[in-house]
């Protein structure tokens, strides 16, 4: 089977249902994020490795999750009517106690930070950074059409689990969080 189908070649594509759409439609720009945000992800386990720092595979298993969670919510996205993502309601819950877990081994944040760090911390913020890209344009897409609420609540507070990631992430790995100085 050929990956390559020529029937987007004139800047359309089709969603689920058949209907064809401009490739710049609000609905795909979404899902094309989705899947950015996805992709970035593969790139911070691929910057952790076989890191064994302490709670290094919770990481890894919890970034698996949220990659197979990203592409139930990009198939419920590229399709033009409410679809629920099933099991998505709980997750967000289930970030916060993990995120709980998390700063619990943190130094109390009094300052905001720069992002960066190790590659796989500032990979995280760039991951966080476009978590929050695809929060606006979820929330931009509900404007004109109905989604899944569980889909913007989930992604509300991914963006928060990625930040703490990379606190997390940056702390196990030795590097210093470096702190905003206002001007």
């Amino acid at each position: 089977m050929a990956i390559y189908t020529r029937t987007g070649d004139k800047g359309k594509t089709s969603l689920f249902d058949g209907k064809r759409v401009l490739k710049s439609d609000k609905r795909v720009e979404t899902y094309g994020t989705i899947d950015e945000l996805n992709s970035s992800l593969g790139m911070v386990l691929a910057h952790m490795g076989d890191s064994t720092w302490e709670m290094a595979n919770d990481v890894r298993r919890e970034l698996e999750q949220i990659q197979h969670d990203l592409f139930a919510i990009g198939s419920a996205l590229a399709t033009p009517y409410p679809l629920p993502v099933v099991g998505l309601e709980t997750r967000p819950a289930a970030f916060e106690k993990l995120i709980d877990v998390m700063t619990d081994t943190l130094p109390e944040l009094k300052q905001f930070i720069l992002p960066g760090g190790s590659l796989s911390g500032a990979s995280l913020h760039i991951s966080r950074s476009i978590t929050r890209r695809a929060e606006r344009q979820l929330v931009s897409l509900m404007q004109e059409e109905e989604i899944d609420p569980a889909i913007i609540k989930y992604v509300n507070r991914l963006s928060d689990l990625l930040f703490t990631m990379a606190r997390l992430v940056n702390q196990q790995e030795k590097q210093p969080e470096i702190t905003w100085k206002k001007r």
